[in-house]
This record gives C-alpha cells, structure tokens and sequence, in this order.
C-alpha cells in the first residue's frame, strides 16, 4: 500500500494551512470583541417600567439555555432589528453604554437570575452581528458557564 501521508494527517491533528486560518480567525473576533468593549452601543429597554413609566430593564432573549441581552451598533441596526420583528412602527427606547460596561457589569446582574447571560450584537445583521456567549474571556469567570465558580447547573447548560 502506498501511504499518500493523508492518514498520518488525519491522525495528527489540523495541518498548518487550517491551523493558521484557525489562528486568523480567533484574530479577527479577538480583535471584534476588543472593539466592542471600547465602542458605545445601543440597548433596547424591555417592557418593565418605573414609577415614571420609562422603560427601564434591557431587553433579552432566551435561546439555548441562555439569556443574551441585546446590542446595537447604532440606530440604523436597532431598527433592521424592529423590521424583522415585525415591529418597525413602534418606539424603541434605549440607553447607549459602554461595551465593557454590558459584559463586565449587567451579564452578571442578569446572570444572578441563574441563567447564564451573554450578548448578541447587530442580531438582525446575519454574519455582520457578533455572538458574545458566557464564557471565560469574553464574561467575568464568576458568571461564565466554564468558570471555576459554574456550578453543575449552570456549567453543564452552557457544555
């Protein structure tokens, strides 16, 4: 039989041309998510209200056993977002905030629900939106699913 040196690499791991595209890629979203931390974003509020009937909580979604707080880029990718949800013609008050301010502080406020928390960025802008899920690197370890405070439940939802 002669080897073609396909099985040994199939058995070795990923060759170099894949290794280096891994590498490029965890690169750019690196570089995605420090921009991220540094830009002022746009967050929907969610339907509670104060005493003064402002809006007040930040809109989530829960999805796969997360709950994701909701970030725009700006006004024009809030409203893409309105517009697939069928509700362009209504308001959408928001607060803008710092990046860093959404992961470092209200991930792990929501998170004190007992339900892993991550942001979704631009979420009606298909490859051009960002996925920021709980996890070490991108959320305080304390709250992130694979941190060495998880506990069974909410480590093994996020696995």
């Amino acid at each position: 039989m002669i080897r073609t040196g396909s099985e040994e690499d199939a058995r070795s791991g990923p060759n170099d041309g894949e290794a280096a595209r891994v590498e490029a890629r965890r690169r750019r979203f690196l570089d995605r998510l420090g921009e991220f931390r540094r830009s002022r974003v746009l967050v929907p509020m969610g339907p509670s209200t104060g005493p003064d009937g402002a809006a007040r909580a930040p809109l989530t979604v829960d999805a796969g056993g997360v709950r994701w707080l909701l970030a725009f880029t700006g006004e024009g990718a809030l409203a893409r977002y309105a517009l697939a949800r069928g509700e362009g013609g209504r308001g959408w008050p928001y607060r803008g905030v710092w990046g860093a301010a959404l992961l470092d502080a209200a991930v792990p406020t929501v998170a004190e629900s007992g339900m892993p928390c991550g942001v979704l960025v631009d979420v009606a802008d298909g490859e051009r939106g960002l996925v920021l899920p709980p996890v070490v690197g991108i959320v305080p370890e304390d709250v992130a699913v694979d941190g060495p405070e998880a506990d069974g439940a909410i480590g093994e939802a996020g696995r």
